[in-house]
């Protein structure tokens, strides 16, 4: 196996629990293998505002991959080192196409976090899980028309969010969404869409920090639960999958580990990077 230089690491329902919280011995094994010299890479769908600031502020983390791919970012340095975004117009055509469905939706665009009142006070009826509530709250900024606010801006859009609170919908939209052809269609949950620009994927932006870095495919490893990390664990040279994860995720992965809520994260790095059973006395 390939000494691994570069780790990528969901978030969501992988790296943090299900209360989003960093486990101390999560929090152990990143700090050892960034004393090795090995990348650690936040790889969300969240922006960048948007991630925990215990993360954020994580000593040695230098580079991020945020929603879904779309952007890879010297955080260090604040620059883009590569991006992948929906132009405004087919950002507002997804925010216009949502309208048709019931579902809350929101957008990321310029950095920023956008979603309507209406839904910010009413998560609930779309399936929205108090956690996940919470941290939609924090990074919102409420407009009144977020279709309009995108028209109004006339920037590119990372990503675009629906949620639903019925899975016949969420079908019936997928299948309208699909049927477009110019955007990349995935979930981090079970009851929400996320819409992205074509070659906006977590497994496509690894491989091209990678080059950047000058770190051979093979030298990659990548963590997550969710359908939209499935180009991740495709295309990390060890693609792990959490024991919580999508069951389709796991049928991709090298390698699956314990849950979110179990220290899943270090139990593989432990056991695939640092050396087996005697690298949890790190």
């Amino acid at each position: 196996m390939a000494e691994i230089k570069l780790i990528a690491l969901d978030l969501d329902g992988t790296l943090l629990d299900s209360q989003k919280r960093l486990s101390s011995r999560n929090e152990r094994v990143l700090k050892e293998c960034i004393r090795r010299g090995i990348w650690i890479v936040p790889c969300t769908g969240r922006i960048w505002f948007g991630v925990p600031e215990f993360i954020r502020s994580f000593p040695g983390i230098r580079y991020a991959i945020t929603t879904n791919g779309a952007v890879v970012e010297d955080i260090i340095e604040s620059r883009i080192l590569d991006e992948r975004k929906l132009t405004w117009q087919q950002a507002a055509e997804l925010l216009k196409l949502a309208k048709k469905f019931h579902t809350m939706y929101d957008v990321y665009t310029d950095g920023h976090a956008f979603g309507e009142e209406r839904f910010l006070e009413h998560m609930e009826d779309f399936g929205i899980q108090p956690a996940l509530q919470k941290m939609i709250q924090d990074t919102r900024e409420a407009v009144p028309d977020v279709e309009e606010r995108v028209r109004e801006l006339k920037k590119p859009a990372e990503k675009v969010n629906y949620f639903f609170g019925d899975l016949d919908e969420r079908s019936r939209a997928r299948a309208a969404l699909e049927a477009r052809g110019d955007v990349l269609v995935s979930s981090s949950f079970p009851n929400n869409l996320e819409i992205n620009a074509i070659g906006a994927s977590k497994g496509e932006a690894i491989l091209r920090l990678a080059s950047y870095l000058g770190i051979r495919p093979e030298e990659t490893m990548g963590f997550g639960d969710g359908e939209n990390d499935i180009s991740m664990i495709r295309m990390a040279g060890i693609g792990v999958a959490m024991g919580n994860g999508a069951e389709i995720l796991k049928a991709e992965a090298d390698y699956i580990t314990g849950i979110n809520d179990a220290d899943g994260v270090a139990q593989a790095i432990e056991m695939l990077v640092l050396g087996g059973e005697g690298a949890r006395d790190i």
